[in-house]
């Protein structure tokens, strides 16, 4: 079992307003081929969360590599949902990759946190899904009827600290 050497060609710099400057591996930037909502001229992305805490992280944030000051707060949904599960097109989840039933996907949802923190909320209609393995995303909107834009969380996630 060998090591893969890690050259300093496999990294690039990024400047983010919140984080400073960080170096991501090249097998760290995350593609979205149409952007995400609102922010569809920003393509390349990479997820930022505190390694200290790797399993236990509940927040993190998709940082932009197109724009510095673009860092959304984002959330695996069934820590607030256990049963999440949203229904979506084929037809969109295929532009991740091929066999897309075999693939390891992510899926993530962006929060709003406003400086009330009890009106923090998820958005639950419009999941960010990233195929792990093409490092390929794509954020679409979910056909449920009962998925709210702002699902209030602050209260869950009190709950969660407390057990």
């Amino acid at each position: 079992m060998g090591c893969r050497k890690i050259n300093k060609e496999d990294f690039m710099k990024a400047e983010t307003k919140w984080f400073g400057t960080i170096d991501i591996a090249e097998d760290k930037i995350i593609t979205f081929d149409k952007g995400i909502i609102g922010f569809e001229n920003c393509k390349k992305y990479t997820i930022i969360y505190d390694v200290e805490k790797d399993e236990d992280v509940s927040i993190m944030w998709l940082q932009s590599l197109d724009e510095p000051s673009l860092a959304l707060p984002i959330m695996k949904p069934e820590i607030v949902k256990k049963d999440y599960d949203p229904v979506v097109e084929d037809e969109i989840l295929n532009t991740l990759g091929e066999n897309i039933k075999d693939a390891e996907l992510l899926v993530v949802c962006a929060l709003t946190v406003p400086s009330d923190l009890t009106k923090m909320t998820i958005n639950l209609k419009a999941p960010i899904i990233i195929n792990v393995d093409t490092l390929k995303g794509v954020q679409l909107i979910a056909d449920n009827e009962d998925y709210l834009v702002k699902f209030p969380i602050y209260d869950i996630l009190n709950e969660k600290d407390g057990e």
